[in-house]
């Protein structure tokens, strides 16, 4: 599926700010230079100023612009709570090297303990993958994913070793809408510590999500365990008048 013309202005402007072209607390171009650098329309424009405001990335000052407002995290990898980010775009956004590997694929029926826990109806067929992702070196995340088997057809093995939506939403053509997480802390298990490079923790970050496509169906559950010292999540939240 073709990105439109804010979307690609969207990810030019947020790679720029990220590789500190636009730094913290400078002004974008204004309006009507950014019209003439990507020959796009105004509103087009602000569609992607809009989606950088709702990322944190910028904010708009009466009377002054935009400015910037990213800081980049020093020494972790920033992780987004409030966007829905892909392993792969988080890795490449923190400027790290990062190695996927599949341990497990499978198709499976959720029983009634896996549609309490992922909210997925008693039945679905389900495709389960784990895959354990390795950021310079170590092993620091276990991710444990549940997908609809019907709204993922072709999904392989080869594919979720790089990137699942990248061919959910370029191959598939699938919009990916809204993820609702719950960030906890738990005890590390057996399984966890054969997966992981913990070096004596005990604990892990654990971010779980359900996803939603545009048609409003939970196509994935995902439990994406974090070893605890390498990762902080971000958000930026805005206070609401009256």
């Amino acid at each position: 599926m073709p990105k439109s013309k804010f979307e690609e202005i969207y990810r030019d402007l947020k790679y720029k700010v990220e590789n500190g072209e636009f730094l913290y607390g400078e002004l974008l171009p204004s309006e009507n230079t950014l019209i003439g650098v990507y020959d796009c329309s105004r509103n087009t424009i602000r569609r992607a100023l809009s989606g950088l405001v709702e990322d944190g990335y910028v904010q708009s000052v009466h009377g002054k612009g935009v400015q910037v407002i990213y800081q980049p995290v020093n020494d972790k990898t920033a992780f987004t709570v409030g966007g829905i980010e892909s392993f792969q775009e988080t890795a490449r956004r923190n400027k790290l090297r990062p190695v996927t590997q599949v341990i497990r694929f499978q198709t499976l029926s959720a029983d009634e303990a896996l549609a309490g826990e992922s909210g997925f109806p008693l039945g679905s067929r389900l495709l389960m993958i784990r895959r354990v992702r390795t950021i310079d070196g170590k092993r620091l995340i276990l991710d444990i994913n549940y997908f609809l088997e019907e709204l993922v057809p072709g999904l392989t093995p080869e594919i979720a070793q790089e990137s699942i939506y990248a061919y959910l939403e370029q191959q598939l053509g699938m919009q990916i809408v809204t993820s609702k997480r719950r960030i906890t802390v738990e005890r590390a298990n057996a399984f966890d510590r054969a997966c992981l490079d913990l070096e004596g923790y005990d604990c892990l970050a654990v971010v779980t999500s359900n996803t939603f496509n545009s048609d409003g169906v939970m196509f994935e559950y995902t439990q994406s365990r974090h070893h605890p010292e390498y990762f902080s999540f971000q958000d930026t939240a805005t206070r609401k008048r009256g």
